[in-house]
């Protein structure tokens, strides 16, 4: 009788570990859903705690997208898929090769610092300038035509802009008007607008300019500063130091970073003018 009673036991405890290792909780994929858990603090599977913070965050920020990711790599719904970490280890990139050669770890790598009370730029220290190319062309469109189908008019404090709705891009930049109309101060800054969509290159660069993908927005070029109008050495790793400069009013910056938006007045090489989508750079979890 013993020996059946420990032969069944045995073979409980085999069929609930085959159950528990085999259920859909137990895979190493991760999606906004499951991430709720983490939101709400409740302590997350074991097997969830191997996915890199920046590809939590990329879901977390981006829920339009329905992102999955693996160990190494954001996952479209489509099984499209990007790495998280190339073969280069982190540190051994040059600031040049964080530019033009990053991951997806690089884009999120440097800390923005948001908020009212920031530090005066570092050298380099250019949060949101280093940008994965492709992870903007699948999500905003892979050419100029793509782009466009995406595209729609908004009044913005009286100007036209085109700017895209993936994203809900469209509705943030209504919001952000509004929000901006409240205080008369703000005009002058946000009436002539500088630009939203242009499908180019950064200048200087081969790179594309988040303008491309009509989630960008420049304010009025008559209150703002430039890193390149400010040097004569232009190349983006010069030798001169760039001495920083800034008329926008931060009241602007905390409206804009409300709806998901870095200010490249953060920059060591500012824009103040410019503001782009960039909620993964703004999230805390």
């Amino acid at each position: 009788m013993k020996l059946y009673l420990h032969t069944y036991i045995l073979w409980s405890i085999g069929l609930s570990l085959f159950f528990t290792c085999n259920s859909p909780e137990s895979s190493l994929s991760y999606s906004a859903n499951i991430l709720k858990n983490k939101i709400d603090s409740t302590p997350a599977p074991k097997p969830r705690a191997l996915i890199p913070i920046g590809l939590q965050k990329l879901i977390v920020a981006y829920p339009e997208q329905h992102f999955n990711a693996s160990t190494n790599a954001l996952i479209w719904p489509n099984g499209d898929s990007l790495v998280y970490q190339d073969s280069i280890k982190k540190g051994e990139k040059t600031f040049q090769m964080l530019l033009n050669q990053p991951d997806l770890e690089d884009q999120l790598f440097m800390p923005y610092p948001k908020g009212v009370d920031y530090p005066i730029p570092s050298l380099n220290n250019d949060p949101g300038r280093i940008r994965v190319e492709d992870f903007f062309l699948k999500m905003y469109g892979e050419n100029k035509e793509a782009v466009r189908k995406n595209l729609v008019e908004i009044d913005f404090l009286g100007s036209k802009l085109l700017v895209t709705q993936i994203n809900s891009i469209d509705q943030k930049l209504i919001q952000i008007a509004k929000e901006l109309a409240k205080d008369s101060a703000l005009k002058k800054y946000v009436e002539t607008v500088g630009g939203t969509f242009n499908w180019r290159k950064i200048a200087g660069t081969e790179r594309l300019s988040m303008h491309s993908f009509g989630m960008t927005i420049d304010l009025n070029v008559k209150y703002s500063n430039y890193w390149r109008w400010a040097v004569s050495d232009k190349t983006e790793e010069g030798k001169r130091p760039i001495i920083y400069k800034n008329r926008i009013p931060l009241k602007i910056v905390q409206i804009f970073e409300a709806q998901g938006f870095i200010w490249g007045g953060k920059w060591y090489h500012y824009d103040t003018m410019h503001f782009e989508y960039r909620p993964e750079l703004l999230i805390e979890l």
